[in-house]
């Protein structure tokens, strides 16, 4: 319980700190342009606040329901729904009365402070605690691919020379960039020491993404049994804590991604496990689960077969790496839409409780500030989305309005901006309730 509590303080302290700052990055242009902002809450305030203070013409609160935040800005159609200001004539305080560039700086105020600050958050994270990277050798036991990356070339225990001409130096990274960017070859160092160039098909994204084969690539580590859960299929064949499995289906388990392979690839319904039991071998006959699990958990990776070296910048430094940093999370994170717009992408998708997960279970403050520049670059990217009841929504009509000249009608936004709320809602539910499957079928 513990975890969960320090996890969720994490979670809540980095959402409190990224709505507010994009609340700010609307209501600082509104009162820049005289635009009256008649509330500012950290969280909804569904039927009550928590807390509220009036200041000049802004109501100050903590709403009760954490789901993000928002600012009334007054003669705008919102969330907030308050037709009767709009049927009152326009005054010039407020957001319908202002020219339309002035109206377009104000929505987009949120997701530019959004990915500003995660740009100022990846540069002051290297400054202060520099950088990590392995190069070729210091994956000691090379890396175990997946069966797609088998198919064009790659082999287990490869290491990586070269990506697009350029040194490897980046172990956990290379999967992902296989998934989100443009990479035309790789160079490889197979086991027997031989080099091979192995050319990269454009797709090479999706066929992994189809296949299920994330993460492409993970380090080999010998193979080492940390437990077996019970009541699971290992458990009810008869493996034991201390088992060294040694084959499945006579496919030779010597590292840890092995013995992922052939649970994942291996199609059979009932596996023939060989251990070696107290210098005995025996044989069992193991059923994976529907989603191939056996309840063999694995021992985890150890700093001796992935080295690595640590880099210090100075501020300067730091400045280029944290932005070219900020530049390609939010390239690759534009780059997951490709997927997320699937059947598949779609039953992935996760609500709170899914980001929750993503923050370690010890205070970090290095991961804290690392996930909340992620998660700033998330909400910005999001928010852009051409949705009604998104900013990107009120962006998307008043670039409507900037090229024809004609201003969508009120009762128009108020028709868009509920579907809108209701769509919005509704991805909301869909990916939370996602979350609450995994939970119950232990996904």
């Amino acid at each position: 319980m513990t975890v969960f509590f320090i996890k969720a303080a994490q979670l809540l302290l980095s959402l409190s700190i990224l709505v507010v700052l994009h609340e700010l990055g609307h209501f600082i242009p509104a009162k820049l342009f005289k635009t009256r902002v008649e509330k500012f809450y950290l969280f909804f305030d569904v039927k009550f606040s928590l807390f509220k203070k009036k200041i000049g013409d802004t109501v100050y609160g903590i709403g009760w329901l954490p789901l993000g935040g928002y600012v009334k800005i007054a003669g705008m159609i919102d969330e907030s729904m308050d037709t009767e200001q709009m049927s009152k004539p326009a005054q010039p305080w407020e957001f319908r009365s202002k020219p339309s560039w002035q109206r377009l700086i104000i929505m987009l105020g949120g997701v530019t402070v959004n990915f500003i600050l995660a740009f100022i958050i990846y540069i002051f994270v290297i400054f202060t605690w520099g950088t990590n990277h392995s190069k070729t050798n210091d994956i000691k036991y090379g890396f175990g691919v997946s069966k797609t990356l088998e198919s064009i070339g790659f082999k287990q225990g490869d290491k990586i020379v070269s990506v697009d001409g350029l040194p490897f130096e980046e172990a956990n990274n290379i999967g992902s960039n296989l998934m989100f960017r443009t990479i035309k070859e790789v160079i490889v160092q197979h086991e027997n020491g031989q080099n091979e160039t192995i050319s990269i098909p454009e797709d090479i994204g999706k066929q992994l993404f189809v296949n299920g084969d994330t993460p492409a690539l993970m380090p080999r580590t010998p193979f080492v049994v940390d437990s077996i859960v019970p009541e699971n299929p290992a458990s009810k064949a008869g493996l034991l804590k201390g088992d060294n499995i040694v084959s499945v289906n006579d496919y030779p388990v010597s590292y840890n991604t092995d013995y992922m392979y052939a649970i994942k690839n291996i199609k059979d319904s009932i596996l023939n496990v060989t251990v070696n039991r107290n210098g005995n071998l025996k044989q069992f006959s193991v059923k994976p689960d529907e989603k191939r699990k056996t309840g063999v958990v694995l021992a985890p990776l150890k700093d001796d077969f992935v080295a690595s070296y640590h880099k210090d910048y100075s501020f300067g430094e730091s400045i280029v790496k944290g932005s070219s940093m900020g530049y390609w999370t939010i390239k690759d994170y534009f780059a997951q839409f490709k997927y997320i717009f699937t059947k598949k992408g779609a039953s992935q998708l996760g609500g709170f409780a899914a980001i929750g997960k993503l923050f370690p279970p010890q205070w970090d403050w290095k991961s804290f500030w690392m996930l909340t520049a992620f998660l700033s670059i998330m909400l910005g990217v999001l928010n852009l989305l051409p949705i009604p009841a998104l900013d990107g929504g009120h962006v998307m009509f008043l670039l409507y309005e900037m090229v024809s000249g004609k201003k969508p009608g009120d009762k128009f936004m108020e028709y868009a901006q509920m579907v809108g709320f209701i769509i919005l809602m509704a991805l909301v539910l869909f990916a939370n309730g996602n979350d609450l499957f995994k939970w119950i079928t232990g996904g």
